[in-house]
């Protein structure tokens, strides 16, 4: 089984730049990598589900006679017969290696689209399965006045390309819309932020498309995540309740 495994996982690797690539891809040491490829050693089951997800493929099969998983998969995985299943999700994983400093939680800010002078501020939750960092928003749109009540999620996940950070979620809504950030890499001055533009749908009058400057804060330890949504909604530009560095952005981008 194990020299099975070995010359299955191998080619499956053959169809990328390299092995280490591949190890660093799926979060795994290279020297454990290395065990498995030279036959050396079976991955425990958290690391087989690992590899099994990296290659969008089942984990019994990674186990299988090598003659008949060539039958099977020996050519799939080339670029030019790639699943259209996988042409976003390729981008998608093994990023916690990327990005594994930037897990947590966050307030993200932004202009309203729907309600003039105001700022919106979501909590988002940064985490790492299974190789993926995936993201949780969690939108509360409350005026403390009691003027509007409205709340939505979306989950999505989030790629390190050419030195942005890339965010895509969709909605849990039965519209299912989507949403894009693109965040740059902190400023040493300015390491508790993230800067960026969002593009989305507001929710009121009619799913209308919307860009928007965003300024995420990364939150202090031993602010609870319900503590965190309490903190949610909706605030006039003017209180005291938004960060100055926060403020002075979306000011800045408003009136470029």
């Amino acid at each position: 089984m194990t020299e099975d495994f070995s010359k299955n996982l191998r080619t499956l690797c053959s169809n990328y730049k390299s092995m280490a690539q591949v190890a660093r891809e799926i979060g795994i040491v290279r020297q454990q990598f290395n065990r498995y490829v030279t036959g050396n050693g079976l991955p425990s089951a958290h690391n087989l589900r690992r590899i099994a997800n990296y290659f969008d493929i089942d984990e019994r099969h990674l186990l299988l006679p090598h003659d008949e998983f060539l039958s099977k998969f020996g050519t799939q995985n080339t670029d030019t017969e790639k699943s259209p299943s996988r042409i976003l999700t390729d981008v998608f994983k093994g990023e916690v290696s990327n990005l594994r400093k930037y897990l947590g939680f966050y307030h993200s800010h932004f202009l309203s689209p729907t309600w003039e002078g105001y700022i919106g501020r979501d909590l988002i939750w940064l985490r790492d399965v299974d190789g993926y960092v995936v993201s949780h928003t969690y939108k509360r749109s409350v005026f403390h006045q009691g003027i509007a009540r409205r709340s939505s999620r979306l989950s999505g996940l989030i790629s390190l390309r050419g030195n942005r950070i890339y965010m895509v979620e969709k909605s849990h809504g039965e519209d299912g819309y989507l949403s894009e950030t693109v965040l740059l890499p902190p400023h040493r001055h300015t390491e508790k932020y993230l800067f960026g533009t969002s593009f989305g749908i507001s929710a009121v009058p009619h799913l209308t498309p919307y860009t928007t400057q965003t300024v995420w804060k990364r939150l202090d330890a031993h602010i609870s995540p319900r503590e965190a949504i309490r903190m949610t909604g909706l605030f006039a530009k003017t209180s005291n309740k938004i960060d100055p560095i926060v403020r002075r952005r979306l000011d800045a981008s408003e009136n470029s």
